[in-house]
């Protein structure tokens, strides 16, 4: 059994180099869940389809989890609904921007 909310601080961790703010701060993470001895699959969307640093983001979330879990099959599903938006982002996301 996994323990999301550790893998979300864990998330934390993962840096989104453009705006300098981790992607769970940012609102990108929505889910994590498992099945039993099944994979931990993550849903996160990113701020734009466009968005330059979506496969570096996606990879760092996947190794970020394998690091904690290495015997696990990790899936990191990107999905658009619902779509991204700045209300997303948590207090302390929007003091690193600089819009809180």
């Amino acid at each position: 059994m996994i323990d999301s909310e550790f893998l979300f601080q864990q998330l934390k961790t993962v840096e989104d180099p453009d705006v300098h703010v981790n992607v769970v701060d940012l609102g990108l993470i929505y889910t994590i869940e498992e099945s039993t001895d099944g994979p931990i699959v993550v849903a996160m969307t990113l701020t734009s389809p466009s968005c330059p640093m979506g496969d570096f983001l996606i990879e760092s979330v996947k190794q970020t989890i394998a690091s904690i879990h290495p015997e696990r099959e990790i899936i990191v599903n990107l999905v658009w609904d619902p779509p991204w938006n700045q209300d997303m982002i948590t207090e302390v996301g929007k003091m690193e921007l600089g819009i809180l």
